[in-house]
């Protein structure tokens, strides 16, 4: 029964984090930078939310004021990238540091408990009977479809070709009288309003909101991506790329909660995470290794 009920918890908070995996595909692999804001973006996606809980303003609308305050954030990063000249990576870390602070400064404090306060999640349960598990698996696979699509509808535009365009080719893009700085900042502020958004949504599940909650979640976004591409590949349609991600996610979380069941110490979660992703990255790359060379001995041998 703790296997079973561990499996729900995984696949309810795979879900949830999926959505912060779709935002780090985003930067990652469509627009090809490091984008490090993602730990202080998650953040304060979790405080905005939590705050607005606390005021009494409706668990929907904290969601989207949480995911418009990533948009902000993904907005700070895209100037100090194509305005300031400073390296991507630079440019999250800066901006994931002053949000440290602006985090603590929405909240008034490092941890805001949310127990007694309604939740999206809470109404549904109370309204359908269904356990925690089921009401949050169920909502968060309504809010990742509705976004898949809309993501698969949004990069299927103009604009969105042309920021999956700058992240293939920027000469080529620029050549063609599209502003790469308007994509790069565009694709920026949708990845870390994604981020935002899912930690909203793990921070209505889970009843608090903590500064900290968003530390290592680029390594998890990048495990979920490597995982879900190791099993559907990563020139597949768009669509299916998008979803690979969401189940790359799952299966992390899986492969987390089998791990704790079989006794792991929680304080070595951060090392598995680092192993699973190193070991996700290496496959790849080792079984292309060994089919050119299996390619090569067949080459050889029919010149002899």
């Amino acid at each position: 029964m703790g296997i079973v009920l561990a499996m729900q918890g995984a696949l309810s908070q795979g879900i949830l984090w999926g959505l912060m995996a779709l935002g780090v595909y985003i930067t990652f692999r469509l627009l090809d930078i490091a984008d490090l804001t993602v730990d202080g973006s998650f953040a304060t996606g979790g405080a905005v939310c939590a705050v607005c809980l606390v005021n009494g303003v409706n668990p929907v609308l904290a969601l989207i004021l949480s995911t418009i305050a990533g948009f902000i954030a993904g907005f700070v990063t895209g100037l100090l990238h194509t305005k300031c000249q400073i390296p991507a990576i630079l440019a999250g870390i800066l901006t994931q540091i002053g949000l440290y602070s602006i985090n603590l400064r929405i909240m008034g404090r490092s941890n805001t408990p949310l127990l007694q306060y309604d939740n999206i999640f809470e109404g549904l349960e109370n309204l359908t009977g269904l356990s925690n598990n089921w009401i949050v698996l169920i909502i968060g696979l309504i809010v990742t479809v509705l976004v898949i699509l809309i993501l698969y509808w949004y990069f299927g535009t103009e604009i969105g070709s042309s920021i999956r365009a700058t992240g293939n080719n920027e000469q080529m893009v620029r050549a063609l009288g599209v502003n790469t700085n308007v994509t790069k900042t565009l694709g920026l502020m949708i990845s870390n309003g994604l981020i935002a958004l899912s930690g909203a949504l793990v921070t209505q599940q889970q009843g608090y909101a903590d500064v900290r909650m968003g530390i290592g979640a680029i390594v998890i976004g990048l495990a979920s991506i490597v995982i879900g591409e190791v099993i559907f590949g990563h020139k597949g349609a768009f669509g299916t790329r998008l979803t690979s991600i969401v189940v790359g996610s799952v299966i992390y979380r899986i492969i987390v909660a089998v791990v704790l069941q079989l006794g792991l110490n929680t304080d070595d979660l951060k090392l598995l995470t680092a192993i699973l992703v190193a070991i996700a990255l290496t496959v790849p790359i080792v079984m292309n290794k060994h089919k050119q060379l299996s390619m090569y001995k067949k080459l050889t041998g029919k010149e002899r």
